[in-house]
């Protein structure tokens, strides 16, 4: 038995779930990963899994060993990447996901230079808004707005993207201008609804004003869960938006958008970059990240502490 094979194999079994979701991201058998992990077992003498016809859950010893072992194949992959020589350019594929808007307006534009950088990193791109199964859809990591809600992931906070209150100018010659956003849950207003991918619900921001504190829910006039479609909602007229700045920025430089309720604050949106505790960070996966944080730099830096 090769032990490393077996505990990654494991590792995989745990985190999807299923020895044949393992098998395939392993691009190996199912027998192959079962032998592993009772091989694994033997050797150890313990029972690691429990195995029902629905799922596979980790026995106490199992958890306490799975704990271990990610440590331990984590600081494996260091020390390889540590001895790498240090001038072997990054390269290979390297399958990402970030939100709809970030890519459009920010990530896609600055690619050129990114590939003149790296030219053997070869990106799969992913633009959407939707939650993402690192695991069983292969995804080396996630950008994603938001505290992040899922404790199994490893994450690194790349910057906070600053909010603000936006509407059309049709919107506003038609329903007028609020002076308050309280206003806003009056007959005459709409606002479009942004629809988080983990609750299904509508996303509200809290407004503060010196002492002043509250939540705006208001009248929906469309909810959408993708940040394009949002966007070009509010664009169009069919209500108020809560917008990253750096959206807002273009379409109100041409007279598409206008601010609203500019002494009011929003607390800032956190970035990170999410990936699974189990994925070695690779020199290409690694290069990527700190691009990010270059980007994140010259659009909307970190004004938190990091986490």
């Amino acid at each position: 038995m090769d032990r490393i094979d077996a505990m990654q194999a494991f590792v995989r079994v745990v985190e999807t779930g299923s020895f044949t979701r393992a098998a395939d991201t392993l691009q190996a058998s199912r027998t192959r990963v079962t032998q592993l992990v009772q091989q694994l077992e033997t050797h150890l003498r313990v029972k690691l899994l429990h195995r029902t016809t629905r799922k596979v859950n980790t026995t106490a010893d199992g958890a306490a060993y799975y704990e271990r072992v990610v440590r331990l194949l984590a600081d494996l992959d260091d020390v390889e990447t540590s001895l790498s020589t240090a001038s072997e350019a990054p390269r290979g594929r390297l399958r990402v996901d970030v939100p709809a808007p970030f890519a459009l307006h920010i990530l896609v534009p600055a690619l050129p230079a990114f590939h003149a950088r790296y030219p053997d990193i070869r990106l799969d791109l992913g633009a959407s808004d939707r939650k993402v199964d690192l695991i069983d859809e292969h995804v080396d990591c996630v950008v994603r707005g938001g505290e992040l809600t899922d404790a199994s992931l490893r994450a690194r906070h790349v910057g906070d993207l600053l909010l603000g209150v936006y509407a059309s100018p049709a919107y506003l010659a038609r329903a007028g201008t609020p002076a308050h956003p309280s206003a806003l849950e009056e007959p005459a207003h709409r606002v479009v609804g942004y629809r988080s991918s983990r609750t299904g619900s509508p996303l509200m921001t809290p407004m503060r004003r010196d002492d002043e504190e509250l939540r705006v829910q208001g009248r929906l006039a469309l909810s959408v869960d993708d940040g394009n479609a949002y966007l070009a909602a509010g664009i169009a007229g069919l209500g108020v938006l809560w917008l990253p700045q750096y959206m807002a920025r273009m379409p109100v430089a041409r007279g598409e958008l206008v601010p609203l309720f500019e002494e009011w604050h929003l607390e800032p949106m956190p970035m990170y970059v999410a990936f699974p505790p189990s994925r070695h960070v690779s020199r290409k996966l690694r290069v990527f990240i700190d691009w990010i944080v270059e980007l994140m730099t010259q659009h909307a830096p970190a004004i938190r502490p990091a986490r």
